[in-house]
């Protein structure tokens, strides 16, 4: 099904903006970034202005191994799926999309708490599937190191199995409520799976009936080979990020020729790049806004951020110097879209400094900076091009960037018929013009 306006998602990295230091700034919030009040605002500001979806990203660590003093445990945060539950309700449209890793929970308790979420919130319950990629994650599970890159895509995809399989344990219908006979569901419409594989042996039903998506809206962010093909025979939703047009349709090119590998078309799968909107009276007030925010990193969070992401410690080395060499990519357990992208900013022979400073205030997110209507202008230009189904809104500073998107950008796009002025009826699903999934146990029982 194709919708002719853009779909729009607003992510939150960080409860205070998407900038790593973003808590520093003169108007982030304090502690109230941890309760309900905060949240709910938010929320309600994104569904008057008919934004799609609200998407938490998350981490299962503290920042604690490269970053410096001033940035450890900067990314204290709320539990995603109990934050959207209590958001199910004092929000109606809004789409809510929490990110649960597939290397460090249970495929059972997971599709169940989405299976609840969706019950909750009247079908418009989605899931971000990760597969970790911070050594800091996975102490807190047991281990001493990441989980190899090709494992943690192999159990991601049987762990996703296994999540359809426990959905479809319940067929539409199987809840009889029969007073009279004393039947609570009918037991030739619920099915135990029966999934013993490589990884999981789960032997269901789950204990939640079929939700009304039928399976949750599955969204997949990885830009690795194995994330690509992940994303591509099992995602609805796709976030991506890309610098320009020519890049984004060369990436959408691809995207289409996995998916008819797997007989799916472009229309089952939408492709939202990441954009970072800094709204200004005009670009030279942009350009101060992004001025200010780089005098909130230090250097020294710099260099840890850059170590971070190519998971090389580079402390001793010259902060204005290169990169060294790099890992190979092939043996990379870490997170190798992140790498791939150290690997061109060395191609360019920037500074440990620069690409430190990139990553801070951008985190390689394609920033589209000015006034409403540039920014309208540039939103316009990529979707007509093709290359993709709407965007992912990456706010630098909570609440400040988000509000003045949602007051100037949003009016603008709506004017030009580019986005939606009320939400379409139904489910998530059925808003983002997605088919409903078939009960693949019941076809065959």
């Amino acid at each position: 099904m194709k919708r002719e306006d853009m779909i729009l998602g607003a992510f939150f990295f960080n409860p205070q903006g998407d900038h790593r230091m973003s808590w520093r700034h003169p108007n982030a919030p304090g502690t109230s970034v941890f309760g309900i009040e905060y949240f709910r605002s938010l929320a309600q500001m994104l569904e008057t202005a008919c934004i799609d979806a609200l998407f938490v990203a998350d981490h299962v660590a503290a920042w604690d191994t490269y970053e410096s003093n001033i940035a450890h445990y900067a990314n204290a945060r709320l539990e995603p799926v109990t934050l959207l539950s209590a958001l199910s309700a004092v929000t109606q449209n809004l789409g809510l999309i929490g990110t649960v890793s597939t290397s460090y929970s249970e495929p059972y308790n997971t599709a169940r708490m989405f299976a609840s979420l969706d019950h909750l919130s009247d079908g418009r319950a989605a899931w971000n599937v990760v597969t970790s990629g911070m050594n800091e994650e996975a102490m807190n599970f047991g281990r001493d190191a990441n989980v190899d890159h090709a494992v943690r895509y192999e159990r991601a995809a049987e762990y996703l199995e296994v999540a359809r399989s426990l959905w479809d344990s319940w067929e539409d219908g199987a809840v009889l409520l029969d007073k009279a006979s004393g039947r609570f569901a009918d037991p030739a419409r619920v099915h135990r799976v029966n999934h013993e594989g490589a990884h999981f042996k789960v032997r269901g039903p789950l204990n939640v009936p079929r939700s009304p998506q039928g399976y949750p809206v599955i969204v997949q962010a990885g830009s690795s080979e194995s994330g690509r093909n992940l994303a591509t025979r099992y995602a609805d939703l796709h976030f991506t990020r890309c610098s320009n047009v020519d890049e984004g349709l060369n990436y959408r090119r691809d995207m289409n020729d996995r998916l008819a590998v797997q007989g799916r078309t472009p229309d089952s799968f939408k492709i939202l790049p990441g954009i970072q909107p800094i709204v200004a009276i005009s670009s030279e007030k942009a350009l101060e806004k992004r001025e200010m925010l780089e005098t909130l990193v230090p250097d020294r969070m710099s260099v840890d951020m850059v170590s971070s992401w190519c998971g090389v410690d580079l402390s001793a080395l010259p902060v204005d110097g290169p990169l060294p060499d790099l890992p190979d990519e092939a043996r990379y357990d870490g997170q190798r879209t992140n790498l791939a992208r150290m690997q061109a900013y060395k191609a360019k022979n920037l500074s440990i400094r620069d690409i430190g400073r990139i990553l801070a205030n951008e985190g390689g997110t394609h920033v589209m900076a000015g006034t409403a209507t540039a920014i309208a202008d540039e939103m316009e230009a990529w979707f007509k091009s093709g290359l993709c189904d709407g965007f992912n809104l990456m706010f630098s500073q909570l609440p400040d960037d988000c509000v003045a998107f949602v007051t100037s950008v949003v009016p603008e796009l709506q004017r030009r018929g580019l986005m939606q002025t009320r939400y379409r009826s139904g489910t998530l699903r059925d808003k983002l013009g997605l088919a409903r999934p078939g009960n693949q146990i019941g076809a065959f029982a």
